[in-house]
């Protein structure tokens, strides 16, 4: 019976001190306190939201953003911990992010990149705007920073803005490889900044470009279409447009670029033509279509890269109609399922 008396004794002054602890940190011992700060932040947001008139919300919503900077910049100051192996302080860096997602917030929206990328410079301004007073209070005069903490505040600054570089490096490949996804099907070995984690099995499949095999894919069924079963006579004409720079399968494959990757900037660095040539058989009307999405972007290659689907196209023998009257030969074309990737230069006009 002792045994449980002493239990539960322990237990009922743990749970005591948990309490006590929990009303100390909750209950100021004073109205000037940085709690007050804090239930004044909330108290502003709760306003704000019940607030009709966009002017006096937004009024109201400052005012609580600036409570609880100042209610935290109090409590991290009157318990400072430092963050290891240097001497900013953890309140700086609650404080500075605080701050910047206040300062560069978009709207509604708190997560900015711009707030993580000002986040260290801004926790270290914090830092050493201490050393530039001294006295406490309400009794407080500027000074300029004594000599042994002028080479602590430049390292502390210096260090930050590094940080906040590499950040901003972070967001802006980021952003190059949403929207020029293409980028990473290169090779990347020799890169310093990008690092492909894909297993090597997986690196052959992903050397082909998404976007470039899209192009292809929705051009060929466009194209046959316009060939297959067509009088040969019309066809010859769109093989001999087909040679020209400005062809009208070229402005096709523009419009599907357009439409396909209209969610991509990467949309201006492909282009589509084709190849015509003759194919040495018994028929001497038998024609090769390669058609080419070509990527002019980047590349770890001089040469580039392009993407092609090949056609054969060939005359299919004279028929008669349902009259009886004899018809002129008409299209056949057959085109590859897959399509090939080649690391080089596109291969000039025949």
């Amino acid at each position: 019976m002792e045994i449980i008396k002493d239990f539960l004794i322990g237990t009922f002054k743990f749970i005591q001190d948990i309490l006590r602890g929990t009303q100390k940190l909750l209950l100021p011992s004073k109205a000037y306190s940085w709690q007050t700060l804090i239930y004044l932040s909330v108290f502003s947001w709760i306003m704000s939201s019940w607030a009709t008139t966009f002017f006096v919300k937004e009024i109201i919503a400052y005012c609580g953003w600036g409570f609880l900077i100042l209610g935290t910049a109090w409590y991290t100051t009157d318990n400072p911990v430092v963050v290891p192996g240097t001497s900013m302080p953890v309140g700086a860096l609650i404080t500075g992010g605080l701050v910047s997602l206040f300062a560069f917030r978009d709207g509604q929206n708190l997560l900015n990149p711009i707030a993580f990328v000002l986040w260290p410079t801004m926790s270290a301004l914090i830092t050493a705007i201490p050393e530039f007073f001294q006295g406490t209070g309400t009794n407080v005069n500027a000074q300029i920073p004594k000599p042994e903490a002028r080479q602590k505040i430049i390292v502390i600054i210096a260090s930050s803005m590094l940080i906040s570089c590499w950040l901003q490096v972070y967001f802006v490949l980021d952003n190059w490889v949403k929207q020029y996804p293409s980028l990473l099907t290169d090779n990347l070995n020799n890169s310093v900044l990008v690092k492909n984690f894909s297993p090597p099995e997986d690196s052959q499949i992903k050397k082909i470009p998404k976007n470039g095999v899209v192009i292809l894919n929705k051009l060929v069924p466009t194209i046959i279409t316009q060939i297959d079963d067509q009088p040969w006579s019309k066809v010859e004409r769109i093989l001999e447009n087909a040679r020209a720079k400005d062809s009208e399968i070229s402005k096709l494959g523009r419009r599907i670029i357009e439409a396909e990757l209209g969610a991509y900037k990467e949309r201006d660095l492909w282009r589509v033509e084709a190849r015509v040539n003759s194919i040495n058989t018994k028929s001497p009307n038998v024609y090769k279509l390669n058609l080419l999405s070509i990527w002019s972007g980047p590349s770890s290659t001089k040469e580039g890269y392009y993407l092609q689907r090949s056609c054969q196209i060939e005359p299919m023998a004279s028929s008669s109609n349902t009259s009886g009257r004899e018809e002129g030969a008409r299209a056949e074309i057959e085109c590859e399922a897959k399509t090939s990737f080649f690391a080089e230069s596109p291969p000039p006009q025949g």
